[in-house]
């Protein structure tokens, strides 16, 4: 009838109002974010200035140029003052010379200067006593907000420090900068609809890697000498990979965030669901060169830390294992058999075999056991056992960002949908199966036993690669890390191309990456021959994402088993030292 569809009309015409609404809204919440970003940006340029015309004589790039070693030495002394040291990387960053060109800062953290002021009071000098550190968009500040690129959590900032921030603050560490991430972390392009893209700072064509993608881009930038950052699947290893740095991911429990009250619920959901994930989400420094990640963990690992959190385990950093010059039993591979990586990168390893073995280390080749098993059915149906549904949550009421819609609209793909899907792709050759199946984003837990018996196979695997390692009497081993830095926009194309991180996420091992050479023309010219393993769409697409990077790091990735990130850290260093030395 004419008033059934006058009706109908009215309530197509007040949802398409609603919905326009709701847009305009979102638009004014992300405006509000940038414009508090900015206006943070010149009182930090102001503040450098006052700083300036006081301290005219300054040799700023002499202290931008000093490893954190050096740097700790002359602040512990008193040769440099913390005030110069900390008002030196604000004008590195405030001088627009990292964030205009790479868009790496998410906020300026003003309370910088308070801290600044509560140490110069204080007798008792921490081990990072005066050095100023970057942290990951997520990790809760007092007074800031904790996005993760989401709109949703721009409306409520933190009632109190995480325990990770009390620490630094208790070490003497001066947290100045919070630092872009994806939306939701859930990615290696670091973009948001909030901030928008971080590029690389050694060439802007490319992204620096994800998700502590503004850690990587602000530190290769020089804009830091310490960084934060987190690795759920290779979040720390891959902007250092792409970014030319060092990076460790401990295991999981050994270093904690907790404590992010004021999160809304969603959010803070989300939150918990990082934390008590069955494949956990790890905090681990980046800088410049293994010796500083060495002092950020001994640092750390402190009795402060043991007491705000009883679940980290007390285990003081073992300065003994880090130093130890005995000869290690090292089991290399140069592809895990999923997901071949470019020419340069296998290189790496090769090159880096060699120098260990000419400087008397034991090397076995070693064959990671069912790798494309361990991603495909272990690591992404552990991360979307529900479908995807607490990760499809934390969008409610916000826009998608390109990079993740992929994700997105896979998994809000109907069940039956994704069952067709696997049928009509039986007939293809399995590691292709394998690839596709990412689309589907692999079948959900249908049942509270089924997620118990997916479970107790990681625990299986765990046992088994555990086993094998022991087997050989292995240390440590040297293993390829996805890189050179993907040209922007590719890395939503290629989830399943972490898979040289991922592994050590889902085995909850102690793993590092190390830069130990560049892309060279003889690497452009074999990368030209590259077919992967099948020569298919997603082979293809790597080819496309990493050619033209002549000049841009190579790096390796080091694993030691759990709980041994000092023996990790011994094993970075001397690969750091041999390729220094090459």
């Amino acid at each position: 009838t004419p008033a059934a569809l006058a009706l109908l009309g009215g309530s197509v015409a007040a949802l398409a109002v609603w919905k326009w609404l709701g847009r305009k809204m979102i638009q004014k919440k992300m405006e509000e974010a940038r414009r508090t970003r900015d206006e943070g940006m010149k009182k930090m340029a102001k503040a450098v200035q006052q700083f300036r015309e006081q301290v005219p004589s300054v040799q700023t790039d002499a202290i931008l140029s000093l490893p954190l070693l050096e740097l700790t030495r002359r602040l512990q002394e008193g040769s440099l003052s913390p005030r110069t040291v900390l008002y030196t990387y604000l004008e590195k960053v405030s001088a627009l010379e990292v964030t205009q060109k790479t868009n790496c800062l998410r906020h300026f953290i003003p309370e910088c200067e308070e801290q600044l002021q509560e140490i110069e009071q204080h007798k008792d000098k921490g081990l990072l006593y005066g050095v100023p550190v970057s942290i990951k968009d997520h990790i809760g500040h007092k007074g800031h907000l904790a996005t993760c690129g989401l709109v949703q959590c721009l409306g409520t900032l933190m009632e109190e420090d995480s325990v990770l921030v009390k620490v630094l603050k208790k070490q003497g560490a001066i947290p100045f900068a919070m630092t872009n991430v994806p939306q939701s972390l859930f990615s290696y392009e670091c973009s948001n609809p909030i901030f928008g893209q971080t590029l690389n700072p050694l060439n802007p064509q490319r992204g620096p890697g994800g998700s502590s993608g503004g850690e990587g881009a602000l530190i290769a930038g020089g804009g830091s000498i310490l960084g934060i950052g987190s690795d759920m699947g290779g979040s720390i290893r891959l902007p250092s990979s792409f970014c030319g740095l060092c990076g460790l991911k401990p295991t999981a429990e050994r270093l904690r965030w907790r404590g992010a009250p004021g999160f809304g619920t969603s959010i803070a959901q989300f939150g918990c669901f990082l934390l008590s994930h069955p494949v956990p989400c790890a905090l681990g420094p980046m800088a410049r060169d293994v010796d500083s990640l060495a002092l950020c963990m001994k640092a750390l690992l402190c009795q402060e830390m043991f007491q705000l959190d009883p679940t980290v385990p007390p285990i003081p950093f073992n300065e003994q294992v880090y130093s130890s010059s005995t000869p290690l039993r090292v089991g290399y591979y140069d592809t895990d058999g999923y997901f071949p990586l470019p020419p340069c990168m296998r290189r790496a390893v090769k090159e880096t075999r060699r120098a260990l073995e000419a400087a008397g280390h034991q090397l076995v080749l070693f064959s990671p056991p069912r790798v494309p098993y361990a991603v495909t059915e272990l690591f992404l149906k552990t991360f979307f056992a529900d479908g995807g549904r607490a990760w499809l949550d934390v969008f409610t009421g916000d826009i998608v960002d390109p990079g993740l819609k992929p994700q997105v609209n896979s998994c809000k793909m109907p069940r039956l949908v994704k069952k067709l899907l696997a049928l009509l792709l039986k007939p293809l050759q399995f590691l292709l199966l394998l690839k596709l199946k990412e689309i589907a984003m692999i079948s959900t837990c249908r049942s509270v036993k089924e997620m118990w018996n997916h479970q107790h196979e990681i625990q299986v695997y765990r046992s088994q690669f555990i086993s094998q390692w022991k087997q050989l009497q292995l240390d440590v081993v040297l293993c390829p890390v996805l890189g050179p830095a993907f040209t922007k926009g590719y890395p939503g194309k290629l989830l399943t191309a972490v898979s040289s991180t991922m592994l050590y996420n889902l085995l909850n091992f102690p793993a590092g990456v190390v830069p130990v050479s560049t892309v060279t023309e003889a690497d452009e010219e074999e990368l030209k021959l590259y077919k992967g393993c099948c020569n298919d769409p997603w082979d293809r697409t790597l080819k496309q994402a990493v050619s033209g990077a002549v000049g841009m790091p190579v790096a390796v990735q080091c694993v030691a088993l759990p709980w041994q990130e000092e023996l990790c850290l011994r094993f970075m260093k001397e690969v750091e030292t041999l390729s220094r030395d090459q």
